[in-house]
């Protein structure tokens, strides 16, 4: 949500960074000579980072430190008008460490926290050693193993979570989780969509029912680094106890949709698709699979819909065509819902899909 994830500097000069500048980079100095224990003469060399619409993200320069430091915007870096809690940022570092502990090494480690400045700093992880999964399938480099690691990751996070009233109440972040996803993806989705509106409100109110694993809200390749140890997942603002549903809809979500970017690797897409799914799926033990698998595959047509007609278009999907192929699919399988994700991936496979290989 914040960030291309591959902390690659931004080309705009640093004063062109938006709200951040106007509250000041004095609490981030601050931050950063704590994580690197230096004085208060120690220089820090703020550059920022590119891609974010919810957060400005810095490279950190302090002595011998390099990391990354983050602070929430309470207004999005997009048209609409999209606002959320800066508060979010908490529970970001609450869900890296939650997630760390059950994964190593699948989080950046953090380094410091400011709660009152909602702000906070974590390893800095250098794109020639962590590309971003989201780069590496825009290339046609679809290794079915880092989708393989990428379920498994999830799976294990949602299975260690599963069902516990204390990761419960530490993540009651509903009006939050509505705020950031269900109302600008569904709901915003279900006003230009007015014949579908009572389909994609059902789906916001099911999802925002179901408590059952700490999801994390914006499981997307753009948030996911290809390590050398295995996928490290960045950007948790969304953090909050509810269902597992939405974090699977979401990534899959993505690896249909690259298969309307680029039509001739769709196969490549599914079969990533597929490996990931299946990953996943043996980790859950919290309900039957059948019955999960059936709101993800409900749920993924709302969220490919939201990423053409919602609040948040997906930035690559520039040709019309590509578009209202999307749209096409999307809304039919809101109106008919499939059953299982096979099904799902089936129709896509046979769907036309108009743009450029």
């Amino acid at each position: 949500m914040t960030q291309e994830a591959n902390f690659a500097p931004e080309s705009g000069a640093p004063g062109e960074t938006g709200a951040i500048e106007s509250a000041g980079l004095a609490p981030l100095e601050a931050l950063v000579r704590v994580a690197a224990k230096a004085s208060a003469h120690i220089p820090v060399q703020l550059t920022p980072l590119a891609g974010g619409v919810s957060s400005d993200i810095y490279r950190a320069d302090c002595g011998s430190l390099t990391c990354a430091v983050k602070r929430a915007l309470p207004k999005l870096k997009v048209a609409a008008d999209w606002r959320a809690p800066v508060e979010r940022n908490r529970w970001e570092v609450d869900w890296m460490r939650v997630a760390g502990g059950v994964v190593p090494g699948a989080v950046p480690e953090i380094l410091g926290e400011d709660r009152a400045a909602g702000a906070f700093a974590m390893a800095y992880l250098p794109p020639e050693r962590f590309p971003v999964w989201k780069g590496l399938l825009a290339s046609g480099a679809v290794d079915l193993a880092t989708a393989a690691r990428v379920g498994e990751v999830l799976g294990r996070i949602h299975a260690a979570t599963a069902d516990r009233p204390d990761i419960a109440a530490r993540f009651a972040t509903d009006s939050i989780f509505h705020a950031i996803r269900l109302e600008p993806y569904l709901e915003a989705t279900a006003r230009v969509h007015a014949d579908l509106a009572d389909a994609l409100t059902g789906l916001s109110r099911t999802t925002a029912a179901t408590r059952r694993v700490l999801v994390h809200g914006d499981f997307s390749p753009k948030n996911l680094l290809v390590g050398p140890q295995g996928p490290v997942v960045l950007d948790a603002e969304c953090a909050w106890f509810g269902d597992p549903a939405f974090d699977l809809a979401f990534v899959l979500n993505h690896l249909l949709l690259k298969g309307a970017w680029h039509p001739a690797w769709r196969e490549r897409y599914l079969d990533a698709f597929r490996v990931l799914v299946n990953a996943y799926c043996v980790h859950v033990h919290w309900e039957s699979w059948p019955v999960l698998e059936g709101r993800v595959a409900a749920l993924l047509p709302g969220l490919m819909l939201a990423r053409v007609d919602g609040k948040s278009p997906v930035e690559y999907l520039t040709d019309a065509g590509d578009r209202e192929a999307v749209r096409g699919f999307a809304r039919a399988h809101v109106a008919m819902p499939v059953h299982t994700l096979a099904e799902l991936a089936a129709d896509w496979l046979a769907a036309p899909v108009a743009g450029p290989a």
